[in-house]
């Protein structure tokens, strides 16, 4: 679950709801721990004070790393659309490179530009003490996460940046995709090993719950590389197919006007569908689910429109017939969408579900085709 903040560059960014409990215990743990071991002597207030600042300079530092990957992929003719904020890292919805020096740039991108804010943020070392004491901490705080920033990504663990870098030059040399996927998830599997049994020696022998960190982080960059490699034989196996080969046109419309209990009646109970668009005169004005339906009272289902309860068209998520149902798929998985409405110069033409694009994957996989 996420919450829409604006836009940047024309790319939605969102903030997950994660997002605000760990910026209160980053904040926290600042001001009460960190901050006043390292500079002690002052005042309560001054420590919250930096605390937040310092959570708001995490925040902005991830931001600008994915801002520079959705940027540098626009830059290069590939998709960005999206940027969802994690406290310790961001998700760009981006399709797949379709060259591997766009992969290379795109990846290299981010780290780039947390290895330059955090040289930048290193200079105010220089600043005197004094009335500037508080710049002086909060930007030695920010130099140290995007530092860190720059050099966790850089790990070669694949779908990590440093991951896809490592996939792009083996892409470069071999000019095979999914075999250069399958190489960078087995160096990542050794290398979450490799974290994973240091993790497991510093909690038995050393006694330290860093180690129980390492553990974590290392499980964590195992089943990213496995989760990836398989997105990644989805995609090959959807190679060559559009949105036009497999969305149902014969479709199910429902006018603006009539009420939710003939909806229900008519429409929900007959047809078993999830979600119907809903059309006047051939223009597509919205998409109602049932999810939509339930939140309306049932006293007022006689009484309430579907124009008043439908998503309007301007906040659908489209696509159209000559469109790519990889790509049509990440929109889909990434949005935590069901359908998606095919349009053809403003014309509803079709729908596209998550049922259909699962059911061409099983045919394709299952008869390699």
């Amino acid at each position: 679950m996420s919450i829409k903040i604006g836009k940047i560059a024309g790319i939605e960014v969102s903030l997950h709801f994660s997002w605000f409990i760990i910026f209160f215990l980053v904040t926290w743990s600042l001001a009460t721990n960190v901050f006043p071991l390292q500079y002690p002597g002052e005042r309560s207030v001054f420590y919250w004070f930096i605390g937040v600042l310092a959570s708001a300079s995490l925040f902005v530092s991830v931001l600008v790393h994915e801002l520079f990957h959705s940027i540098v992929a626009r830059r290069n003719n590939v998709k960005a659309r999206s940027i969802t904020l994690y406290f310790f890292g961001g998700v760009s919805e981006i399709i797949e490179p379709p060259t591997p020096m766009s992969e290379l740039l795109i990846s290299a991108a981010g780290p780039f530009s947390s290895f330059s804010l955090g040289i930048f943020f290193f200079a105010w070392n220089l600043i005197p003490d004094g009335a500037l004491a508080w710049v002086k901490v909060l930007f030695e705080y920010a130099s140290y996460i995007n530092f860190l920033l720059a050099g966790f990504n850089m790990i070669p663990a694949y779908p990590m940046d440093g991951g896809r870098i490592l996939r792009a030059i083996i892409w470069m040399k071999r000019r095979n995709l999914l075999s250069s996927t399958r190489t960078a998830t087995q160096v990542s599997r050794v290398i979450s090993y490799l974290i994973m049994g240091l993790g497991l020696f510093n909690f038995t022998f050393l006694y330290t719950f860093n180690g129980l960190w390492l553990l974590i982080i290392g499980l964590l960059i195992k089943n990213s590389a496995d989760a990836s490699l398989n997105e990644m034989m989805i995609v090959q196996a959807l190679e060559g197919v559009f949105v036009r080969d497999i969305m149902t046109r014969d479709i199910v419309i429902v006018e603006p006007d009539i009420s939710i209990q003939k909806l229900v009646d008519n429409y929900f109970r007959i047809y078993k569908h999830k979600g119907f668009p809903v059309v006047s005169n051939g223009e597509l004005l919205g998409l109602i689910t049932e999810q939509d339906v339930r939140e309306v009272p049932f006293e007022r289902w006689d009484e309430s429109r579907v124009r008043d309860v439908m998503k309007p068209v301007e906040q659908l998520t489209t696509i159209r017939p000559e469109d790519k149902v990889s790509d049509a798929l990440i929109l889909i998985s990434s949005r935590d969408i069901g359908r998606l409405p095919v349009l053809e110069n403003d014309k509803l033409v079709g729908i596209l579900t998550r049922s259909d694009i699962t059911r061409t994957i099983k045919d394709r996989l299952r008869f390699k085709t």
